[in-house]
């Protein structure tokens, strides 16, 4: 669907929010301007400001606005620097969600591994939080629509891990992201590097297409197992949320309206439950994934499902997961 059609598609599904005045902080989204694909300050602020309260976010990687000339291993600061300037024009709206942090991108594995990093800390204006250098990759990627094609084997290399405890060392989070087959090698990456906090997004993506279109329960039963043993890591933090996208195979993009926050709900609490009981509540976050699960389910449908998800779980509890633990994990000030 182009732009417009798809914003009329998921239109057709509104809903009364749900414990409106609930603080939210977005811990998960991205800014681009690809072809025929904007989502920018005026996109993000549509979607966090669409009934739920949103006071705060975090900018998370995705290899927009890159410097185009320099050194290759500096050309993501072009994106922070991009990221930076639209956080300051988030800040001028009290009414609106601010960008209060956000996660850049650097090969860890590189050499000039603190000049990157200098030079993020600098581009970001006191926002830049920490990297993600996801190792996604599957052996089928033409099957899916975000591949990944991260090197063969990333978590296992030396010169990554020595990397990653470097930007421990200096006070920096790590965001990964991979897919579900690959969530043992991130669980042996954490234990090899206690001294770096990581954050698992998306759950570990368990896939649900191509090959993986029939095997959901095998998958799951799996991915309980690795999640359980993931969370024995005191280094891991979780975020809730990024299985929206279609490469997930709830097919929710391809029907001819989007899911109600009950179909959301029905169809995902068991990931949401089984990480809350492993981790607990001080060490999960709700993220929204935007604009990424936008294909699938509007912002205000999403977390309209993500507050029915959480209800059985204290008020304390819900804060944490909600706003708190974004806001510890990446060092954001209170609004």
């Amino acid at each position: 669907m182009m732009k417009n059609e798809h914003n009329t598609w998921l239109a057709g599904r509104r809903e009364d929010i749900l414990d409106p005045h609930r603080e939210i902080v977005d811990p998960h989204h991205h800014l681009w301007q690809r072809e025929n694909w904007h989502y920018e300050l005026e996109q993000l602020w549509a979607d966090t400001g669409d009934g739920h309260h949103v006071t705060q976010t975090v900018f998370v990687e995705c290899g927009s606005n890159y410097h185009q000339d320099g050194p290759e291993h500096l050309k993501p600061v072009g994106e922070t620097e991009y990221v930076a300037a639209v956080a300051a024009q988030s800040a001028l709206d009290p009414q609106q969600a601010t960008i209060a942090g956000m996660v850049a991108r650097a090969d860890l594995a590189h050499p000039a591994l603190d000049q990157i990093l200098d030079a993020h800390e600098e581009a970001g204006q006191g926002l830049f939080r920490g990297i993600r250098h996801y190792g996604a990759l599957d052996p089928h990627p033409e099957a899916l629509r975000i591949p990944g094609r991260a090197r063969p084997n990333l978590y296992e290399e030396a010169a990554f891990r020595k990397g990653l405890a470097r930007l421990g060392e200096r006070g920096y989070s790590y965001d990964t992201w991979h897919f579900h087959h690959q969530n043992k090698a991130f669980c042996e990456l954490a234990q090899a590097v206690p001294g770096t906090t990581m954050v698992l997004d998306h759950f570990g993506t368990p896939l649900g297409v191509g090959s993986y279109a029939n095997q959901r329960e095998e998958i799951f039963r799996q991915w309980q197992a690795d999640i359980a043993a993931i969370a024995e890591c005191p280094n891991v933090v979780a975020k809730l949320g990024g299985m929206a996208m279609p490469d997930n195979g709830f097919g929710w993009d391809q029907r001819s309206q989007p899911p109600s926050s009950d179909e959301f709900a029905q169809a995902q609490a068991r990931y949401y439950h089984h990480t809350i009981d492993c981790f607990g509540p001080q060490r999960c976050m709700f993220e929204s994934n935007f604009p990424v699960d936008r294909l699938s389910i509007s912002y205000h449908v999403l977390y309209n499902g993500l507050k029915k998800i959480a209800a059985r779980y204290t008020d304390a509890e819900q804060t944490a997961m909600f706003s708190g633990t974004a806001r510890r994990v990446y060092r954001l000030p209170n609004p």
